[in-house]
């Protein structure tokens, strides 16, 4: 059933369009891609001196411009209108112009022409043989587009030696995985019709069906003659596989009429043998006969054959037998004997070579790919575990860290707060006088140059205002600001602070507030209640962030473990 469909290379690397213009006096005018655009135009739709003078005007451009890839392209277009002996001959030159060609295309594409030929031929052997030489080179070459379209001309040989379920796996995979670098919308549909072939031989009719459908509805879209009447073809065949034979008869004799008409000899011997069957169906013996006969006459007058040929031909000898009409019963015994021969020939080559060449060496492929796929995996898997051990370790050391971290702090907040717990609440009067002669002692060692003594004595006095008053807490505190609320300068007020504190103003004023909030944090259980973000406002800090920062670095700690820490020993107490 499958051999009403050509082969896909036919139209590889050209896609189709509509007729540009019925015109072809002006070639000149048009590009090489154009050109092929009409000659496949032309072509398809039986104009055949139009597609010849396309063909010759190409080959010609070519030749003059010196052009090979488009002389070996003419070449190819020509061969399409001659007879077989001539048409080979065409494309042994294709092989022989691009012998030297480097890259991807040649010499696979030339096979792969070759093979096709033999196929329109009805030369399976020869095809076959091809077609497996297409594919070696398209892989080698790693030329996914032609390994592809010799992967699809392989399993039309498979459909016709009955193997249709594996043809089905290679269609239905590239009608559903769609690739618009491999197959366009003319080869997209050629993989329909090749699918519900051969779903209409395995029997699952409902999918053949579905498929018909879509075909039909796509063909009057495209608004083409030649695919609904191929649609009809098979739509009759599905009504022959469900015994609606009336059905089939319509469908059927309309295609064929339309096939003969085209000269579509082949899908005419395919709809005639069908309409037998159909009139089989509905022991319509006379009808049979006629069919039957008339698909005899176009066998040999095309020479191409098919496997269910065997069926028409032993019902016309059963037929001519039961007549006693010995005359016609030895015509269609030697018919059927020459026929018989010629596809035994064909079927058990093509039953032997396929599984060897292709479906053995395949199957090898996949075996390979699946060991790779396998390594793959394994190696992801190790490389997984690795990582994921490696993540373990990291996690375990910073969890280990931070562990070690949160005992220094702990160690630091009990320090801290013990520190703060010894503190005396009020110094006693003698000793605050001795802090002061202390401090008089320093500021006549510490004399900084430039400033007056009485000037550095006033700000230190001043300074010392502003911490027993806790001006530190206010917020917006900066070193101008603070300067000009005693008086002084911001020169003056940092040299003293940078010589007498031992440190800079910042430093200076966060060590305040955070001394004031270690202690305030000890004393006040309602201080250490609050939210962090009115802590810090208390403590004269614009935000949490600001605070939390100024304590760590200040103690070496952290506020939420000096918290902590007051929280867990107070609970004691």
């Amino acid at each position: 059933m499958m051999k009403y469909i050509f082969p896909i290379i036919i139209l590889l690397f050209n896609n189709l369009v509509g007729a540009q213009n019925n015109n072809i006096d002006s070639l000149s005018e048009f590009k090489y891609s154009q050109l092929k655009n009409k000659f496949y135009d032309y072509y398809d739709h039986n104009q055949f001196p139009q597609s010849e003078q396309i063909a010759k005007y190409y080959l010609q451009k070519a030749k003059k411009e010196k052009n090979v890839l488009e002389i070996a392209e003419g070449y190819n277009l020509i061969h399409f209108n001659r007879n077989f002996s001539v048409a080979l001959k065409y494309v042994d030159s294709i092989a022989a112009t691009t012998k030297d060609i480097k890259g991807s295309l040649y010499p696979a594409r030339v096979y792969l022409i070759k093979g096709n030929l033999y196929y329109k031929n009805d030369n399976l052997k020869a095809a076959l043989d091809n077609y497996i030489l297409g594919l070696k080179y398209a892989k080698e070459q790693n030329d996914e587009k032609q390994t592809a379209y010799a992967n699809m001309n392989i399993a039309y040989i498979n459909s016709y030696i009955g193997k249709n379920v594996e043809a089905a796996k290679i269609f239905r995979y590239y009608l559903y995985n769609r690739n618009n670098n491999i197959t366009d919308d003319y080869q997209h549909n050629q993989m329909r019709i090749a699918l519900i072939s051969c779903y209409l031989e395995t029997g699952k009719l409902d999918s053949a069906n579905i498929l018909i459908k879509e075909g039909q509805r796509d063909a009057l879209i495209n608004k083409d003659k030649y695919d609904p009447n191929l649609y009809s073809y098979l739509l009759g065949t599905y009504n022959l596989k469900l015994k609606k034979y009336n059905t089939a008869i319509t469908k059927l004799s309309n295609a064929y009429a339309y096939f003969t008409n085209s000269n579509e000899n082949n899908n005419a011997s395919y709809a005639l043998y069908n309409l037998g069957k159909a009139y089989e169906g509905l022991k319509n013996k006379k009808k049979v006969v006629e069919t039957y006969t008339q698909l005899d006459f176009n066998v040999q007058k095309t020479d191409i054959t098919f496997p269910e040929l065997r069926n028409a031909y032993t019902y016309l000898i059963d037929y001519y037998k039961e007549k006693n009409d010995k005359e016609k019963q030895l015509y269609y015994i030697d018919h059927f004997l020459k026929i018989d021969k010629k596809l035994d020939e064909q079927f058990e080559y093509l039953s032997t070579e396929l599984p060897r060449k292709y479906d053995t060496p395949n199957l090898l492929q996949e075996k390979e790919n699946i060991i790779n796929e396998l390594k793959k995996k394994k190696f992801l898997f190790y490389l997984v575990i690795g990582i994921m051990t490696l993540l373990l370790f990291a996690l375990l050391f910073l969890y280990c860290k931070s562990r070690k971290a949160e005992r220094k702090h702990r160690k630091i907040a009990q320090d801290l707060i013990h520190s703060v717990e010894e503190r005396p609440k009020i110094q006693p009067i003698a000793e605050v006088e001795e802090i002061l002669n202390e401090e008089s002692i320093q500021q006549e060692e510490k004399v900084i140059k430039n400033i007056p003594e009485e000037v550095i004595k006033s700000i230190l006095k001043e300074l010392q205002n502003f911490e027993k008053k806790q001006h530190f807490l206010n917020k917006g505190i900066t070193l101008s600001s603070l300067a000009q609320s005693i008086n002084t300068n911001t020169t003056y007020l940092s040299e003293v602070i940078n010589s007498h504190k031992e440190k800079s103003f910042t430093t200076y004023l966060n060590d305040l507030r955070i001394d004031y909030a270690l202690k305030r944090l000890v004393e006040d259980k309602w201080f250490r209640s609050y939210k962090l973000a009115v802590i810090a406002d208390e403590l004269g800090y614009n935000n949490a962030q600001a605070f939390t920062a100024a304590f760590k670095k200040n103690t070496q700690t952290t506020l939420s473990a000096y918290i902590k820490e007051i929280q867990k020993k107070q609970s004691l107490n």
